[in-house]
């Protein structure tokens, strides 16, 4: 049994539901991103241009498909660009860990009577709270390629997205807790995360890759949850991408309990805050 929090005069401190501060620390979230507006618009316009841009560009590049006829690539790189708004909100909302940190607000929180648990809940289920809404908010583009969803799909495209951003929130998490500064982290993002999305199918199918590239797809767990969007938006992908629709959501999912654990693991293997 978990022993109770004791203060430093030696007293019994009052246990606290681990889900209150959880919940707090959720809602400090969402209110530290909306209060600053320039961040809102960012995340939306950055990879709405990045999509109409790149889209516009390769465009007329396309292979033909089996039909003969030039693809769509605004049409294929919809999903992409969805991915993308995920992965920028999630990750760099976890950047307040580090502020958290150099304000003094974190070690206050880890000095309280709660659980670590709670802590990485709440950070995590607000990071993923924001990049959820942002990437759904995109979908308001879908028809203007031609993307048309039925309630079923609508929802199944709801689920893939959250397990997406609750899977790199906790990576975001997992990584900013080590960090001792935004460069730092930044640096990360360059080298390791922005080659993890260029390489999940975001940008050229599986089926076309070359073989090197498609073992580092298949090793790749967000190449999973853009395969599961692709297959959500196009069934008629099906065969053309790793594996199939449930099988993709299922690794997505497994990779999102990982990570997770990671990140909880990770708050735990230190007694005190780490400081910059």
């Amino acid at each position: 049994m978990a022993q109770a929090a004791v203060s430093s005069a030696g007293m019994a401190l009052p246990r606290v539901n681990p889900l209150l501060p959880a919940f707090t620390l959720w809602w400090r979230e969402l209110v530290r991103f909306y209060r600053q507006p320039a961040r809102v618009v960012g995340v939306i316009v950055s990879p709405l241009l990045f999509w109409v841009v790149i889209g516009a560009g390769f465009g007329s590049s396309m292979q033909t498909g089996v039909s003969g006829h030039p693809e769509n690539f605004l049409l294929f790189f919809f999903p992409g660009a969805l991915t993308m708004i995920v992965l920028f909100t999630s990750i760099f909302t976890m950047m307040s860990v580090i502020q958290d940190r150099n304000e003094g607000f974190l070690l206050s929180v880890m000095t309280a009577p709660v659980h670590r648990s709670s802590i990485v809940l709440g950070k995590v289920l607000g990071g993923t709270t924001l990049s959820a809404i942002q990437g759904l908010l995109f979908l308001i583009f879908a028809p203007l390629v031609g993307i048309r969803m039925d309630f079923e799909q609508f929802l199944l495209v709801v689920l893939i997205t959250f397990l997406v951003a609750f899977s790199l929130t906790a990576l975001g998490f997992a990584i900013a807790w080590k960090m001792e500064s935004a460069q730092g982290f930044h640096a990360i993002i360059n080298l390791f995360l922005l080659p993890m999305w260029m390489l999940s199918g975001a940008l050229f199918p599986y089926s076309n890759a070359w073989k090197g590239i498609k073992w580092l797809m298949v090793i790749n767990p967000l190449s999973y949850g853009a395969d599961a969007l692709q297959l959500t938006f196009f069934p008629e992908k099906v065969g053309k991408t790793i594996l199939s629709l449930w099988p993709s959501i299922g690794v997505l999912a497994a990779f999102t309990v990982l990570v997770f654990i990671a990140g909880f693991v990770i708050a735990n293997c230190r007694s005190t805050v780490p400081v910059a």
